[in-house]
């Protein structure tokens, strides 16, 4: 007798289901049904609907705030454990809580591994997600975990600008490893913003190391929240004598006031992915799906096929 992989079905978080479709769309299987009774009180019960014994599911859920979310995703794979599903995959496009992946002063959390343990708690037996904002996040977890990195789809992008004088940017220390991973690609100069913060969310200096006269700027970065460092950085840039100041960012967080600050900065545009649904148009800001990648992966994850030619970093 032959051995065949169980069937794999596809399920999202509501906040999440906007992408969830997409991504099952190009998966070719329809999307998984599950409903969520709620208390008056506000607590909430996932259900599914459908049998799930000894397949592989895909739960789809981006943990960006509330915390409702990451709620829901641990719910959804308690439910699926206790419902006798063979694998259950949690898919986290955006990886919340991963900037508290250390102790920076004393008293504080290590949430990014908090959340990593009540994820494998809850019963999750692997992990996908995409540009985490510590490449050690991966190390929090006991269970496999798939890192995509979204330059496998802004690549193609940022070369059909056909830009020439391309230097890429990166808005701070700590993103220069990924600043020079998408110039080795692009066969571009690099330069580093260094800046100092007050206080979360609150720039104090920002300094520039490299030269953007005459050239064609992209900033890249793995999430932007409230645009405070792109808007400063682009202004600089332009100061400096950059002809055009673009910027890629994975994860559009964009709280507060980073809509207005975008649309006011000397950005040229923004170029985010879906991984995290935008609250509002903007004529700057263009978005380029995810989906068609992690559909790809979860195939390749289904049929126990190498997924290494998708890490372009």
């Amino acid at each position: 007798m032959l051995y065949q992989e169980p069937e794999a079905k596809i399920f999202a978080c509501s906040q999440s289901v906007y992408l969830a479709e997409q991504i099952a769309e190009k998966y070719g299987v329809p999307l998984g049904k599950i409903t969520f009774s709620k208390y008056s009180d506000g607590e909430f019960q996932p259900s599914f609907e459908e049998s799930i014994r000894g397949l592989r599911v895909f739960l789809v859920c981006s943990t960006f705030p509330s915390a409702d979310n990451l709620m829901e995703l641990l719910l959804m794979i308690d439910a699926a454990k206790r419902a006798s599903a063979r694998h259950i995959t949690a898919v986290i496009p955006y990886f919340g809580w991963a900037r508290q992946d250390r102790k920076d002063k004393p008293r504080v959390p290590i949430g990014a591994k908090l959340v990593a343990k009540l994820l494998e708690t809850a019963g999750a037996t692997r992990i996908m997600t995409m540009d985490l904002h510590a490449d050690q996040i991966q190390g929090f977890f006991e269970k496999p975990v798939d890192h995509l990195f979204a330059s496998t789809i802004f690549l193609p992008y940022v070369r059909s600008l056909n830009l020439e004088n391309l230097t890429i940017a990166s808005p701070d220390m700590g993103g220069s490893k990924r600043a020079y991973a998408y110039s080795k690609f692009l066969e571009s100069d690099v330069v580093v913003c260094y800046k100092q913060r007050k206080k979360a969310n609150v720039i104090d200096t920002m300094e520039l190391i490299g030269d953007v006269k005459g050239r064609n700027v992209i900033l890249v970065d793995d999430m932007i929240d409230t645009g405070g460092t792109l808007a400063k950085a682009a202004d600089v840039m332009m100061e400096k004598g950059a002809l055009s100041v673009r910027a890629i960012c994975t994860h559009p967080i964009l709280s507060g006031e980073a809509y207005e600050k975008i649309e006011n900065s000397k950005l040229l545009e923004l170029i985010v992915t879906d991984s995290i649904p935008l609250r509002k148009e903007s004529n700057k800001i263009r978005v380029v799906s995810c989906a068609p990648l992690f559909a790809e992966v979860m195939h390749m994850v289904q049929n126990n096929n190498s997924i290494s030619g998708k890490f372009l970093m």
